[in-house]
């Protein structure tokens, strides 16, 4: 009697892909837009840095979730600004102190002239986006506090010295909470509290050295928002601090 082999089981639809396969296909889709081209572009010049907020207020579940805003704007960042290299800060309870490190990502490595240049930009931005997530998570996984002006300088202290163009593109509601300072709606309802608390704030730290750089918030003031009461003066706050005080140059194209 001839034996015929079982027939293959059906696969239940609750089976789940691997995750490792599941962050691959994710990182490949956020670059879908990339394309091939035989002709060798241009190179890239400017020096960029994501600015990563891992406090609680970033969280998916309680605030303005860092990390689904992170992927829906990192790429379209480093594209349009023209990226040569990626540098990443964290904003934790003490930013520049903070033990995480990630180090930063040549996205215009050499190549030879036979070499597929936009292949090889695609692969740096696809260490660009790992390296950004990574970073994320330390900073959400160190003790909470949001330490913003911190996370600014130490993203500046990381671009080149000489000046010229850079980028910075900031994930985070803005929400400065560390031991030393905390922004409440208080402390900043008029102009007299509000240049007291820029002065209390930049004060003992200094102002960060983002003199000429583009500033691009993503997640700013989400929790105020709603409330114009709120809102304005916080960002009037802001605005002497990053425009008045540290001259930088502040877009508006990521910021909900």
């Amino acid at each position: 009697m001839t034996s015929h082999p079982a027939p293959p089981r059906a696969h239940s639809p609750r089976v789940r892909r691997p995750a490792r396969l599941v962050a691959a296909l994710t990182l490949a889709a956020l670059l879908t837009a990339v394309g091939c081209s035989t002709e060798k572009p241009e190179a890239l010049k400017t020096p960029c840095a994501a600015v990563l907020d891992g406090s609680g207020s970033g969280s998916a579940k309680d605030g303005f979730d860092a990390k689904a805003k992170l992927d829906a704007t990192i790429v379209p960042f480093m594209k349009k600004q023209g990226c040569a290299t990626m540098a990443f800060a964290p904003i934790t309870r003490a930013s520049k102190a903070s033990r995480c490190r990630v180090g930063d990502v040549d996205l215009d490595p050499p190549a030879k002239s036979t070499d597929d240049v936009a292949a090889i930009r695609q692969e740096a931005m696809v260490r660009a986006v790992a390296g950004a997530r990574t970073m994320l998570k330390c900073a959400q996984e160190t003790e909470s506090g949001s330490d913003i002006l911190g996370g600014l300088a130490r993203a500046a202290e990381a671009m080149p010295s000489g000046g010229g163009r850079a980028a910075l593109l900031v994930v985070s509601d803005f929400e400065q909470a560390d031991p030393e300072f905390s922004l409440t709606p208080d402390s900043i309802s008029t102009p007299a509290a509000r240049k007291s608390a820029v002065e209390e704030l930049i004060g003992p730290r200094g102002v960060p050295k983002l003199s000429g750089m583009d500033v691009y918030p993503v997640g700013y003031g989400m929790s105020r928002e709603a409330k114009p009461s709120e809102y304005e003066p916080f960002d009037a706050f802001w605005t002497e601090i990053m425009e008045g005080r540290a001259k930088a140059r502040v877009h508006d194209d990521y910021r909900r």
